[in-house]
């Protein structure tokens, strides 16, 4: 998916998150983001084995409602691989005023009538973002280079810590890499509710298996 921003996000001082841009494993693309809610949820879709396009504000919808005109541009397009599209505004700590939701009303009506569907995306649980945040910095396919699936596998065929399968492999420092980047794949599967560290317990699916949505 790559569509244009319909609508930006403003720089706000005193803000701890500018906007930014997010590289996306799925799609290979930048994807945008206007707030650490965003950024988080763009991040944990970009995991989830189901999502397979997003974009950042492509769409903006416009409609009068008690004789002014209103404007809503949900935070993004997510694709699914069963072919359905959703209409996603992601929402913080606080969860949606009543503001957000009157204007998500006809943003799910509008979106229903072309097949579409409209969510809130929520906060995730902090560890859960914790550990995804942690291995995001690994989702690239250089951190892979030089280690196979079928070693990694053997590496830990039955549940094994994190830091003895690692050196199984090898030196670890060369090792690691290769490792958080099949956990964020889902080569290898882990309890993502506790904190990630060396004694994590990891397992290597099986060959062929598609990772399922673990969070």
């Amino acid at each position: 998916m790559d569509y244009p921003v319909v609508r930006g996000f403003p720089v706000r001082r005193g803000r701890r998150l500018a906007p930014g841009w997010w590289w996306s494993a799925t799609t290979g693309r930048l994807v945008g983001y206007g707030s650490a809610a965003m950024r988080d949820a763009v991040m944990l879709l970009d995991r989830d084995p189901q999502v397979v396009g997003m974009a950042c504000r492509p769409v903006e919808f416009v409609w009068e409602e008690g004789g002014r005109v209103v404007t809503h541009a949900p935070d993004l397009a997510v694709a699914l691989a069963d072919g359905t599209m959703h209409l996603v505004d992601c929402l913080g700590r606080g969860g949606a005023s009543g503001r957000l939701a009157g204007r998500a009303r006809v943003v799910e009506a509008c979106a229903r009538e072309v097949g579409w569907e409209h969510r809130f995306a929520a906060a995730a649980d902090p560890v859960v973002t914790a550990n995804v945040r942690w291995l995001s910095g690994y989702r690239h396919p250089r951190c892979s280079v030089g280690i196979s699936p079928t070693r990694l596998r053997r590496a830990f065929p039955a549940p094994t810590a994190l830091g003895a399968g690692a050196l199984r492999l090898g030196d670890p420092i060369a090792t690691l890499p290769a490792v958080y980047h099949q956990l964020w794949h889902g080569l290898l599967s882990m309890d993502w509710a506790r904190p990630l560290n060396e004694e994590t317990l990891v397992t290597a699916r099986p060959a062929g298996r598609r990772r399922g949505a673990e969070q």
